[in-house]
């Protein structure tokens, strides 16, 4: 398949009208120039539309694609987005967060400087909190300046916050599943499935985004979205340990805090389902939680 543009920056966004003109700035100060910017608004209701709708008509040297679908969370608009993509590379920027002006240069020189026959799927640069471009801790650095591994890497040996690109065809064959009700799934669920697939990944060291944790935000929220929505919880922890081998106690400990933060909202049968433990374990792992609940109340009275 041909597309017209080498890179796809694609920003879902939900209610940023306030702060997502720092990315746009950001976009406009690229050195590199054979991108789009693909958004996906997620129903805002904060005058988004129409800053768009104004920027749509100022000269960019980019083509500006913005539209607008019901809510449905981040991964569904991630869906959405990858039908509607015409760039040969995927990189999700979220919209609280900016580029260095040099970012998609570096990009699209690191995919020219894959191998061809490497079976990559993609490769991430770093991440540096809002205005600081040096590395350092989380970040993991490399001796040669990168990394080939694959993304089950960013579990053993890769910290640090990631600006992860793929190839467009192949994010197409890893669409996130969408369950009725929930509106929030990692995205390491895709990721994971293309490891496990055998696609390659690399990690660069340099830093091409910077970032910052808002109130606003899902990286903040990301303990309760993972309560709210339980069927898409379960697919990420339940994948997880498949591809990363978990030994049994391990397994364990997972099945255990799943039960406990979803016992008020599934059933036995929906939690053993959601997390691909034995049915037969729910009720003593529930049993477990609330004698130890109670242990704990006692010694607070007394």
């Amino acid at each position: 398949m041909e597309f017209p543009y080498k890179i796809t920056v694609f920003t879902p966004t939900y209610n940023r009208a306030y702060i997502i003109e720092t990315l746009y700035r950001s976009l406009q100060r690229q050195s590199y120039k054979n991108f789009e910017w693909l958004v996906v608004d997620d129903g805002s209701s904060d005058g988004t539309e129409a800053l768009f709708a104004q920027w749509s008509r100022e000269e960019n040297p980019f083509p500006v694609r913005y539209y607008r679908k019901e809510n449905g969370g981040k991964c569904r608009a991630i869906n959405y987005g990858l039908k509607l993509a015409q760039g040969e590379l995927f990189f999700t920027m979220d919209d609280d967060d900016y580029l260095t002006d040099d970012a998609l240069e570096k990009i699209a020189g690191w995919e020219e400087a894959l191998p061809r026959e490497g079976n990559y799927c993609g490769f991430s640069g770093n991440g540096g909190f809002y205005g600081d471009t040096h590395l350092c801790d989380p970040n993991t650095i490399f001796e040669q300046g990168y990394l080939d591994g694959d993304t089950l890497d960013r579990y053993r040996t890769v910290t640090g916050e990631l600006a992860l690109v793929f190839y467009t065809r192949i994010h197409r064959q890893y669409l996130y599943p969408e369950f009725p009700g929930e509106k929030f799934m990692t995205e390491a669920v895709a990721w994971n499935r293309m490891a496990r697939d055998g696609y390659r990944f690399r990690y660069y060291n340099d830093v091409i985004w910077m970032y910052e944790y808002k109130s606003d935000g899902l990286t903040k929220a990301g303990e309760r979205l993972f309560l709210e929505n339980p069927q898409g919880t379960g697919v990420f922890f339940r994948e997880k340990a498949e591809f990363l081998r978990y030994p049994l106690g391990t397994k364990l400990g997972m099945w255990y805090g799943f039960t406990c933060d979803a016992m008020d909202k599934c059933t036995n049968a929906q939690i053993a389902q959601y997390i691909g433990m034995p049915r037969l374990l729910v009720a003593p792992m529930k049993g477990v939680h609330n004698t130890l609940h109670f242990i704990r109340n006692m010694r607070k009275r007394s």
